[in-house]
């Protein structure tokens, strides 16, 4: 038995509490693996189970974190021994399995991922759900034949996790990424990350009656949903896909049949957390070599475990960019 610190969601008669509580190994779920971590991250559907919001966790008291990456101290599992560096992403971590925002985690073998060369625990979690979901969405329509000669992609919610990933993503493999942002002042930072020009939000949000638009293009990745994803399908140039990973905006869109059977397009869903995990090991070992991001430290900030109920409050509001790396470690 170890005694660790975990964040600790309650829910009382005037809403949620916060703390951080001191636990034992002991009070975690059963699983081959017992992990120490090191890192997690802060993503939207932590901060919807850290608020209570429904969707994500049934039962309260509860410790959030969806992500964690750390070292194995336990292990009943003949593919994992104690010392291994391993990442746990998506399967029920943090949403009704106690998650990494606690000191220690149980879980079963097959939810975990050894750290591939290349990567350790604190950039792991700086990619984090977040940037894994980001790295699929290229995967995905470079499995539609994407390559930089053809023309921009646009990334929507560009100052977002998934979008701040997904552009630093995309101008390492070379593309012309254009960003689209509702925040005026995130200019100089998503030029930072290698976006070669950004664009409004109000841009490709009005209401466009018209089945298409001009061929504008070549390719998208958005996280947004509703009126602006209609809009990027609209404009997409011929053979053009765009992966789709989020609601921000709204889960409906709308569109015709005709971009699709006149301009050959697609549009691609994406999701990360009951993925394979031979898919998981492949873009890991991908967002350690070919995908590693070179702008990691410019989209990230770092918290503990005291300071995450402000920027718990601060994501539902819209108020982050990037990406929030949580420190386990004392």
């Amino acid at each position: 038995m170890t005694n660790f610190k975990a964040f600790w969601v309650e829910k009382t008669d005037d809403g949620v509490a916060h703390s951080v509580i001191e636990r034992s190994t002991d009070d975690l779920p059963e699983g081959e693996l017992l992990v120490k971590v090191a890192y997690s991250s802060l993503n939207y559907k932590d901060a919807m189970s850290a608020k209570g919001l429904p969707g994500v966790t049934r039962n309260y008291p509860h410790t959030p974190g969806i992500d964690a990456a750390g070292v194995i101290v336990e292990s009943t599992d003949s593919g994992f021994t104690e010392g291994d560096e391993v990442i746990v992403i998506g399967y029920d971590l943090g949403m009704n399995t106690a998650g990494g925002y606690g000191q220690y985690i149980r879980v079963p073998a097959n939810w975990a991922v050894k750290m591939p060369a290349g990567l350790d625990a604190r950039e792991a979690m700086i990619i984090g759900t977040a940037g894994f979901t980001a790295a699929l969405c290229v995967d995905k329509i470079e499995q539609m034949g994407a390559q930089p000669s053809d023309g921009p992609v646009v990334v929507t919610g560009a100052t977002g996790g998934v979008g701040s990933v997904a552009v630093a993503l995309l101008a390492k493999l070379g593309y012309d990424v254009v960003a689209s942002s509702g925040k005026a002042e995130k200019d100089d930072y998503l030029k930072s990350l290698g976006a070669g020009s950004v664009i409004s939000r109000a841009d490709l949000s009005e209401e466009n009656k018209r089945p298409m638009a001009a061929e504008t293009w070549a390719h998208g990745i958005d996280t947004v949903g509703g009126e602006i994803l209609s809009n990027v399908i609209k404009g997409l140039k011929y053979s053009g896909s765009v992966a789709i990973c989020g609601l921000v905006a709204s889960p409906a869109f709308s569109t015709t049949v005709l971009p699709f059977i006149l301009r050959n397009v697609n549009v691609l869903g994406v999701d990360s957390v009951e993925l394979p995990l031979a898919k998981k090991q492949e873009i890991w070992h991908r967002l350690a070599t070919d995908l590693k991001p070179d702008a990691l430290d410019k989209m990230t900030t770092e918290v503990t475990l005291d300071g995450l109920s402000e920027v718990i409050d601060s994501i539902i509001q819209g108020g982050v960019s990037g990406r929030t790396l949580v420190k386990l470690d004392d």
